[in-house]
C-alpha cells in the first residue's frame, strides 16, 4: 500500500476519535445541565410543600399553639371581612345597627364575653330597656360551646349581634371603634375558673391581663373615650380572713392565678386611669350561679351528677368545717352591671392624653348570704326528687378558699344595688331551666307561678 493512503487512514481515525471525544463531552454537559434543573426545580417544590405544611399545621397537644393558630385565623377572618366591599358593608350595617340606642339619650355599649353567662344576660337586658349593645365574644372551648351559640341564638332574637373576634386581636377592635362611637365597654370576657388555671396557666395570661391591655389600649386612643365598666372577682381577696369582705380590705394575698391575673386587671385599670383618664369600674363577683350558666360551677355539675345517678365531692375545710359561699342569682348581678353603667362617668381624656380626674372604682356584688355548699346539695336533691351520692373530702390545696361573704355597702349607697334572691329560689328557676333545656324528665318540684324563669 502507497504510503500516501496509510497516511490518510491515520487521520480519518483520528478525527473521528476527536469527534466522539467531543460528543461525549457535550453530552456531560447535558447531563450536568440537566440534573442542575431537576435539583432545583425539586428543591423548589420541596419549599412549597414545606411552606404549605407550615402554615396549616399546628400541634394538637399544644394548647398555646392551638391558641395561637386560633388568633391567627381570627385575624385573617376580620381581615377577609374588611377585604370585601359588599361583605364590609353588610357585615359593617349589622354592626352600626346593634350598637345603635333606641331609646333617648340611650347608652351604645360593647359588651365583651357577650356569649358568656353574665355577658348574654346583660346584652339582654341592656337591649330590652333601649341600649345599644354590640357583642364580642370568641367563643372558646372552655366549656361546651354549644351552650354558647344556644346564648348567641338567645340574642339574635334580641337583635343583638356578637362579633366573633379575639381580645388580642387590635385591629378587629380598633374597627369596631371607627364604626361606632361607644359611650360605654362592658368588659366581661375572661378567662374563668379557679382550678383551671393549673391546667393551662397562660389562658389566663392571655385572655385575663393580654386581653385587657389590648382592650385599654384601643379605648385610650377612641374619640370619644367610652367609660369602662368591668368584671374583677370576688377571688382578689384571696387568702383574707376577714368577714364579710369589703373592697377596703386587703387584697396581696391571692390564692390562685386566676385571683392574681384579676388582681393585676385592678393594678392595670388603676394605670390607665391615672395616665390617660379613662374611667373604669371593677366588679368583684361573688360565686354567680343562674339559668344559662356555666357547666364549670358546683351547682351546675352536681345537677348533672345528680340525675346521672354519680358521686358529687363535697369539700371540707382542712379544719373539717364546711365550705360556704355567697351565692349570687344572675338577675342580682345584672341589676349591679346596669347600675354601675348608669353611675359611671365620662372618661377625660383625647389624643391619648388625661384631661382631668377621672373615675376610678370598685365594687363587691354579692348576695351577702353565705350558705354552706352542703346545704346547696340539700336544696337541689329536693328539687331533682333524687338523692346525691355524697363524698366527703378535705378541700384540696388548688386555689379555692373556704369561705366567701360579699359586705355591698359600697354598691348600695353608689347606684342601689340590693340582692333579693335567696338560694332555694334562685336554684328553683336553675333546675327548672336546666330540665328544659336538657331535655330531662325529674321528679321536679313545680314552681311557684311568681318565679318565672329568667331571660
Amino acid at each position: 500500500m502507497p504510503p500516501s493512503a496509510t497516511v490518510d487512514t491515520s487521520k480519518t481515525v483520528k478525527l473521528e476519535r476527536y469527534n466522539s471525544y467531543l460528543r461525549k463531552i457535550h453530552s456531560t454537559k447535558v447531563l450536568n445541565a440537566s440534573s442542575k434543573v431537576l435539583f432545583r426545580a425539586t428543591m423548589l417544590v420541596a419549599l412549597v410543600l414545606l411552606l404549605l405544611f407550615a402554615f396549616n399545621y399546628h400541634p394538637l397537644s399544644d394548647s398555646r399553639a392551638a391558641a395561637s393558630h386560633h388568633l391567627h385565623r381570627r385575624s385573617f377572618l376580620s381581615t377577609g371581612i374588611f377585604s370585601s366591599s359588599s361583605s364590609s358593608s353588610a357585615w359593617e350595617k349589622r354592626v352600626r345597627q346593634s350598637s345603635t340606642a333606641k331609646r333617648q339619650h340611650g347608652l351604645s355599649v360593647l359588651v365583651t364575653g357577650a356569649a358568656g353567662f353574665v355577658g348574654s344576660h346583660c346584652s339582654i337586658a341592656l337591649r330590652k330597656r333601649g341600649d345599644g349593645v354590640l357583642g364580642f365574644d370568641n367563643f372558646n372551648d372552655y366549656y361546651d360551646t354549644s351552650l354558647k351559640r344556644a346564648r348567641q341564638n338567645l340574642l339574635e332574637k334580641q337583635q343583638v349581634f356578637i362579633v366573633e373576634g379575639d381580645l388580642n386581636d387590635g385591629p378587629l377592635l380598633r374597627k369596631l371603634f371607627d364604626i361606632v362611637p361607644f359611650t360605654h365597654v362592658l368588659h366581661l370576657a375572661a378567662q374563668a375558673g379557679v382550678r383551671y388555671a393549673m391546667k393551662n396557666p397562660q389562658s389566663y395570661i392571655s385572655s385575663n391581663i393580654a386581653g385587657l391591655v389590648n382592650l385599654l389600649e384601643v379605648a385610650k386612643a377612641a374619640n370619644p373615650q367610652p367609660a369602662i365598666v368591668w368584671a374583677s372577682s370576688s377571688s382578689v381577696y384571696g387568702l383574707n380572713t376577714e368577714n364579710p369582705f369589703s373592697e377596703e380590705h386587703r387584697t396581696d394575698q391571692p390564692a390562685s392565678l386566676y385571683a392574681a391575673t384579676k388582681k393585676a386587671g385592678e393594678e392595670i385599670a388603676h394605670t390607665y386611669n391615672h395616665i390617660y383618664g379613662l374611667s373604669l369600674t371593677g366588679l368583684r363577683f361573688f360565686t354567680v350561679y343562674g339559668p344559662w350558666g356555666r357547666p364549670d360551677m358546683a351547682y351546675f355539675f352536681f345537677t348533672k351528677a345528680i340525675l346521672h345517678g354519680k358521686s358529687i365531692d363535697i369539700y371540707r375545710t382542712q379544719d373539717n368545717q364546711e365550705v360556704a359561699r355567697d351565692f349570687t342569682y344572675i338577675d342580682d348581678i345584672v341589676k349591679g352591671c346596669v347600675g354601675a353603667l348608669d353611675t359611671a362617668e365620662k372618661s377625660t381624656g383625647s389624643g391619648r392624653k388625661k384631661r382631668g380626674p377621672a373615675q376610678l372604682r370598685v365594687y363587691n356584688l354579692g348576695n351577702t348570704s353565705p350558705v354552706p355548699v352542703g346545704r346547696l346539695v340539700s336544696i337541689l336533691e329536693g328539687l331533682l326528687g333524687t338523692k346525691a351520692k355524697k363524698h366527703l373530702i378535705k378541700m384540696p390545696r388548688n386555689g379555692d378558699v373556704p369561705y366567701t361573704h360579699a359586705n355591698v355597702s359600697l354598691a348600695y349607697r353608689d347606684f342601689g344595688y340590693k340582692p333579693t334572691t335567696d338560694l332555694a329560689t334562685g336554684l328553683r328557676k336553675f333546675v327548672k331551666w336546666y330540665v328544659g333545656y336538657y331535655g330531662i324528665q325529674p321528679r321536679v318540684k313545680k314552681e311557684n307561678s311568681h318565679a318565672d324563669d329568667s331571660a
